[in-house]
């Protein structure tokens, strides 16, 4: 494009813009007091300055980058950083990006299966999905991404960065990465990208409690939460003691959904949550519909650091109504609203809107949702020192009477010989790989601490609350005797 041509359209842009921008304040300021139409008119005066250095500096772009740059790519650019200065959850989506973005609510797309945002110029994972390949590659919350195929991320804006991830299944990329913050020693992760289908509800049996595993919220969510209900209330029925709602390394999604989620745990009518905006008028808040679809039994909430947004909306609403015991460690601390807005051309901006306020009024904005029983991850590992001496153990120790008694080669094993021992290598190899089974068959317990401690909460409330009334019980008996 030539200089000359650039000089002429350069004023025309900015008429467009001068004619849009007043309209748009008068808009705004006709129901508004004379003194607010006098701060509006100061506000005209410093709008027309702005729009005055935008052009200035559009124009000498044009004409004078190194590179010819188009319209679009210009203008664009400039809405995006309009918006990603904000808060880094602000921003603009072209048309490829807000179909992605639709995609993604209906539970399907394609490539690597993590939530991330923008922290100081580099991507911050948020949470890696369930079963996709940013959850098998090992990612994990906080993680900084600083590098996708050996190009610094600070080159990028998050629309880029997520749409660079993304891509044709089966094709591959680098991440490299950062662990426990900008000082972490750097690694790279190559990870192969594939169709994501995000199965939101997934639940199983343990025992006589549910446990349900909440992955995102999507337009799947609750009606999956529905599914995984009515299901585990047929297979277990009356012997079924409580639930335990897994929402860690859930980044969030839609608030609708989060409400619903919310609202199957709780009394109806009762505040799930609210937001407030800039104005007064725009403030909402949320009720629960329905009612509590668990009958009022025990439940235990898991959270940690990848718990975002529309879990914390859910795990805060349950806490506050002392619904649920939360377990596990502080959630991520997302505590914004952000309101998509479609715009021409199929495009769309995504704009912060509101925080959020859990019904005691709490904010999570940046401080997150603090456990109840704060409970780390930990592996179990099997300790190899034997079990100790026992009662049984002891000589001539008296016998249990009301266990029959059963026939032991306990003196065949003392006395055998080392011999026999390194004879019997395989069978101690089949042995341990029985063991080894019998530990996948319970991988979600025997490898999750935070599991097995929330299991152990809901039987123990569920005792607990057997014997109070028992109690009860024996004492309106010992009333009724006397």
């Amino acid at each position: 494009m030539s200089l000359k041509s650039s000089r002429f359209l350069a004023p025309s842009l900015f008429a467009v813009l001068l004619l849009a921008a007043p309209l748009s304040l008068a808009a705004k300021t006709v129901d508004q007091t004379a003194d607010k139409q006098s701060k509006a008119v100061s506000t005209d005066s410093d709008t027309y300055k702005q729009l005055t250095l935008f052009a200035d500096v559009l124009e000498r772009t044009r004409a004078d980058y190194v590179d010819e740059v188009t319209d679009e790519k210009l203008i664009e650019n400039a809405i995006n950083g309009m918006l990603v200065a904000l808060d880094p959850h602000s921003g603009y989506l072209n048309k490829k990006n807000f179909e992605d973005m639709q995609t993604q609510t209906r539970g399907e797309f394609g490539g690597l299966g993590i939530e991330v945002t923008m922290d100081n110029n580099l991507i911050k994972v948020i949470s890696p999905i369930d079963d996709t390949p940013a959850a098998k590659a090992g990612l994990q919350p906080n993680d900084l991404i600083t590098h996708l195929d050996e190009k610094p991320v600070t080159e990028l804006t998050l629309s880029e960065a997520v749409d660079k991830m993304r891509g044709v299944p089966g094709t591959k990329i680098t991440l490299t990465i950062r662990r426990g913050g900008i000082s972490g020693q750097p690694f790279d992760v190559t990870i192969t990208r594939a169709v994501i289908h995000v199965q939101a509800v997934r639940w199983d049996k343990k025992g006589d409690v549910v446990y349900i595993r909440i992955k995102t919220f999507n337009e799947q969510t609750q009606p999956g939460l529905d599914k995984a209900l009515a299901e585990a209330e047929k297979q277990i029925g009356s012997k079924l003691v409580g639930y335990v709602i897994d929402l860690r390394n859930n980044p969030g999604g839609l608030l609708d959904q989060a409400i619903s989620v919310s609202g199957s745990f709780i009394e109806g009518g009762k505040e799930v949550v609210s937001t407030r905006s800039r104005h007064k008028d725009d403030n909402q808040v949320y009720l629960s519909r329905g009612g509590d679809k668990t009958e009022g039994k025990p439940i235990v909430v898991l959270i940690n650091g990848g718990s975002a947004s529309a879990s914390e909306i859910v795990a805060g609403a349950l806490q506050d109504y002392r619904r649920a015991i939360v377990l596990g460690t502080k959630s991520f601390g997302k505590g914004s609203v952000q309101t998509i807005i479609p715009l021409a051309g199929s495009n769309a901006m995504r704009l912060t809107t509101a925080r959020y306020y859990t019904p005691s009024g709490r904010s999570i904005q940046k401080s997150g949702i603090e456990p109840d029983i704060e409970v780390q991850p930990a592996k179990l590992e099997e300790i190899q020192t034997g079990q100790g001496i026992r009662e049984a153990d002891l000589r001539g120790a008296l016998a249990n009477d009301t266990i029959k008694k059963e026939k032991t080669d306990k003196d065949e094993k003392n006395t055998k010989t080392k011999k026999d021992e390194s004879g019997d290598n395989n069978a101690d190899k089949d042995k341990k790989s029985d063991k080894k089974d019998d530990k996948s068959d319970n991988k979600d317990v025997a490898y999750d601490y935070q599991l097995e401690r929330a299991l152990d909460l809901i039987r123990g409330i569920h005792l607990f609350g057997q014997k109070s009334a028992m109690s009860t019980t024996e004492s309106k008996l010992e009333s009724a005797k006397k």
